[in-house]
């Protein structure tokens, strides 16, 4: 059974004001009533960053009792995981319409608190946490210091990836930079320094947000009103929890990721038309392009610089959204790209998407990609 996305939307986005299940309500009924839906529908929820029981609290908040939930906690790539999840279960027919939801009021609440305290014998305790590392920004920090190093590249490089980010949240109105106005390489060399080599305009927003995909067999999809797109595939990596033990921190568990998922489709990186890759910070956007096989070990500053690859069509997390998990928000964006819906940001004729999830520090990664209805 092939299982095709049927509806996307976003939640209220930047600064809201409102709760997080008030923004996890707007992101699923608005998700539902794009796919034709409504939550009498639903009888699968995917969702983490509400509560202890994530799924349960937001199934009983909306007032439903699904046959399949699942709430694993991976950061940000928890929701391509989820795909993988909701595409098994529904082919299995433990459920039929499942929602896959995420919102945060981090930047209204004041708040980064998204993950837990060190317990005092893991490996990061004991030999990370003496030294006071801002997390996550210090861990990725050393990987772009190390990828620096390794490959001959400049903070310029690095630049660049947030310069190209900016060039499409300025085509996007609903991007949180939208009206700032072009960002330089110079802009970005000189904002102030967060953890060297990263300044903050090399760091992802603080912004509320969110959003929710819905998810059911393309049967059924070919029924309602929007055009479904298609799971093609998918694969997941688990690597790391510390730094302290990572043998080299330029090679990430998105080689694994990605090569499942492009075995499991029968496609390869050149068969790609619009990539959605998790930039928390610029060097994961370098380090996923290589890594997913878009290019050879330090080759991704010229994919980048060149404007090789339409990456990051919404902005991505450097100027679009960042509520803290942008992993939902890739996948509703890699929808509207292959149905057309983006309008000035628009990548003509793309029919396959690849949406890929970072979490932790490099520590979970997770591979979807997603096709037209041939």
């Amino acid at each position: 059974m092939t299982v095709a996305i049927v509806g996307a939307a976003e939640c209220d986005l930047g600064l809201t004001g409102l709760s997080v299940l008030g923004l996890q309500t707007q992101a699923v009924t608005r998700a539902l009533a794009d796919a034709g839906l409504s939550l009498r529908d639903v009888d699968g929820i995917a969702t983490t960053g509400v509560a202890r029981f994530s799924a349960t609290s937001l199934a009983e908040h909306l007032g439903l009792q699904p046959s399949w939930t699942d709430s694993t906690f991976a950061g940000g790539s928890a929701f391509e995981m989820f795909v993988a999840r909701a595409a098994q279960a529904i082919e299995a027919g433990q459920c039929h319409t499942v929602v896959i939801s995420f919102a945060s009021n981090q930047r209204s609440a004041r708040s980064r608190s998204l993950g837990g305290a060190y317990e005092a014998h893991t490996p990061e305790a004991q030999l990370e946490q003496p030294y006071g590392p801002l997390y996550p920004a210090s861990h990725y920090a050393m990987a772009a210091g190390q990828y620096l190093h390794k490959y001959a590249a400049t903070r310029e490089d690095l630049a660049e990836v947030a310069v190209a980010a900016r060039e499409w949240a300025l085509l996007n109105p609903a991007a949180y930079r939208h009206g700032a106005g072009p960002l330089t390489v110079d802009d970005v060399l000189s904002a102030p320094m967060i953890s060297t080599p990263l300044t903050a305009a090399d760091c992802c927003l603080v912004t509320d947000g969110g959003g929710a995909v819905v998810l059911t067999s393309l049967e059924r999809a070919r029924d309602l009103p929007r055009p479904p797109i298609t799971v093609l595939g998918y694969g997941e990596s688990t690597t790391n929890s510390s730094m302290s033990t990572v043998d080299d921190l330029t090679v990430t568990g998105a080689v694994a990721s990605g090569a499942a998922a492009f075995g499991r489709a029968g496609l390869t990186p050149a068969d790609v038309d619009v990539a959605q890759v998790y930039d928390s910070f610029t060097i994961t956007v370098l380090l996923t392009l290589e890594a997913l096989g878009f290019c050879g070990p330090g080759e991704a500053p010229g994919v980048v610089r060149d404007r090789v690859l339409p990456l990051n069509t919404s902005g991505g997390g450097l100027s679009y959204c960042h509520p803290g998990q942008l992993g939902i928000l890739l996948l509703v964006e890699a929808v509207r790209q292959l149905r057309g819906e983006c309008g000035a940001r628009q990548v003509p004729g793309a029919e396959v998407a690849l949406a890929h999830g970072t979490g932790g520090i490099l520590s979970t990664h997770a591979t979807v990609l997603l096709g037209v209805d041939r």
